[in-house]
């Protein structure tokens, strides 16, 4: 393994050593980077030019300027890391850590939540195969697959920002617009349930019901402007999860991991109003170590619950406390969002358009996180939507490969239940071609999503990579890939290592 490591490294050194190399020469010969200046009529155009030339040290060949950057970036192994300056003369060093902050903001919550929502809509089609499910959900990934991302960032901003926002001024539903609402969705809950005509019916009965009341329930209490879980939403949903998540992770015959599930739904509960004051005061360092606490509480329940299986105990308690921790945090979110919506800065638009944040704003944490949730719904959903049909369709064919397997036939014959077969057995096996897809993923996670930053005015990565390439400015081009590239090998090698976990048929050596 170690060797394999290592040669691994020394090969993806001399792959970084070759390629910047090339991007460097094609960036510095791809035009003339005084060109703006020699049609200029400034009286201090020369002045200009001779500034430029010796801040890109455009007097020196571009391969001898490759192997000057070379030495400053070799530094980075030490810690004295030096990639030059951008033609403001700000390090790119300091400009590389802000834009890398701003997309990873921007895209991480998009890939995580495209992967999750990806995989988990490949499994339910791949184990619903030809059903109206499977149909619809295919037709509905591709057809945003094949939309332009900029069309579907307009699209957005249209309705989703400025509809969305004239809504939220005057937030009334009227009942047949709710019941309107009701009927559509309990006609698509109708068509996705498998069974008999009976069981679609009493389907499409309960979403038809529910839904309608949720949304009579939020115009009668104006949920839209002052909106709010409360434990009573809290306690209720927590045990939806705790049984989804035993389900999933135990099976509901292991009740001690099920009463591990409840008792961290019950803690979540018991706390939710002294924890209130605590939560006024927050900071990130905080959240993260309240977010710690609850895992932790969540497994000790399932250790002390015990049982035959003691591992799935503490697995449903810990991720049952999460999720309830969350919706505490959520709860609190949207006790604050009175006082965002009615904010000077905000005069009554909350859902942004442009930009990473609102300029000027003051606030504490909650006030803070609200303002970078509203200006990041929006990229994030346009980049989700875009990005489903390749996790979706990867892990359905994977899945359905899987599902044909003479072991899964075996496990079957032998009396495992079908939880067992699909989550133990199937599932792990499937997620090796996507541990792939995955790698490649987060390699362009780092690298930027260059259309919608520049339709969304975020000042990421690739926002720098263009501003250098237009400017025929290497370094900060450079700067961009040597993060993307490094980001790239790594997660590719890590990929080649997980295949070993994820199957021991797969050994590295």
């Amino acid at each position: 393994m170690v060797t394999y490591v290592v040669r691994r490294l020394i090969t993806a050194a001399l792959i970084l050593l070759g390629a910047s190399f090339l991007v460097y020469n094609l960036t510095a010969l791809s035009g003339d980077p005084l060109e703006e200046f020699r049609a200029s009529n400034l009286p201090n155009a020369a002045q200009l030019m001779e500034s430029r030339s010796q801040l890109l040290d455009l007097d020196t060949p571009a391969p001898i300027r490759y192997f000057k950057w070379l030495g400053g970036a070799a530094g980075c192994v030490v810690g004295n890391c030096y990639l030059g300056k951008n033609l403001v003369g700000q390090p790119v060093t300091q400009a590389l850590g802000q834009a890398l902050i701003q997309t990873l903001s921007l895209v991480t919550a998009a890939t995580i939540l495209a992967i999750l929502i990806g995989v988990a809509l490949g499994i339910v089609t791949a184990l619903r195969q030809y059903s109206a499910l499977d149909y619809g959900v295919t037709f509905m990934a591709f057809l945003f697959f094949s939309l332009p991302i900029f069309w579907v960032a307009v699209l957005l901003k249209e309705y989703g920002a400025i509809g969305f926002n004239n809504f939220l001024a005057h937030p009334d539903i009227p009942i047949p617009v709710a019941l309107g609402v009701g009927l559509v969705l309990g006609l698509v809950g109708a068509v996705v349930t498998g069974g008999n005509l009976r069981r679609k019916l009493t389907v499409g009965a309960i979403v038809f019901a529910f839904v309608s009341l949720v949304l009579i329930v939020a115009r009668l209490t104006q949920w839209f402007r002052f909106p709010g879980l409360g434990l009573g939403v809290i306690l209720i949903a927590g045990v939806g999860i705790a049984f989804a998540i035993t389900v999933l992770a135990a099976g509901l015959q292991n009740r001690r991991a099920l009463y591990a599930g409840l008792t961290a739904v019950l803690i979540g509960a018991v706390v939710y109003f002294p924890v209130q004051p605590l939560l006024d005061l927050a900071t990130p360092l905080m959240i993260v170590i309240l977010a710690v606490v609850a895992v932790g509480v969540g497994i000790a329940a399932g250790y002390f619950w015990g049982g035959y299986d003691r591992s799935q105990g503490m697995r449903v308690g810990g991720i049952t406390a999460f999720l309830v921790a969350f919706m505490i945090m959520l709860d609190r979110f949207m006790q604050a969002w009175p006082a965002y919506f009615d904010n000077s800065k905000i005069r009554g638009r909350p859902i942004a358009t442009i930009g990473a944040a609102t300029p000027n704003l003051q606030g504490d944490f909650w006030l803070s996180g609200l303002d970078s949730f509203t200006h990041l719904i929006l990229p994030t959903a346009a980049l989700i939507l875009i990005s489903l049909a390749s996790y979706t369709r990867y892990t359905r064919s994977s899945m359905l490969e899987v599902m044909n397997m003479d072991y899964i036939r075996t496990a079957r014959a032998k009396g495992v239940s079908e939880r067992s077969v699909i989550m133990r057995h199937a599932f792990r096996n499937a997620l090796i071609p996507i541990a792939t897809v995955v790698a490649l993923d987060i390699g362009h996670l780092i690298g930027g999503a260059v259309i919608t930053e520049t339709v969304f005015s975020v000042r990421g990565m690739g926002f720098m990579f263009l501003d250098g390439i237009s400017h025929v400015d290497p370094n900060p081009v450079m700067g961009v890939f040597v993060c993307v590239a490094i980001t790239a090998l790594t997660f590719n090698l890590l990929a080649d290592l997980v295949y070993s976990a994820l199957d021991p048929r797969v050994r590295v050596k």
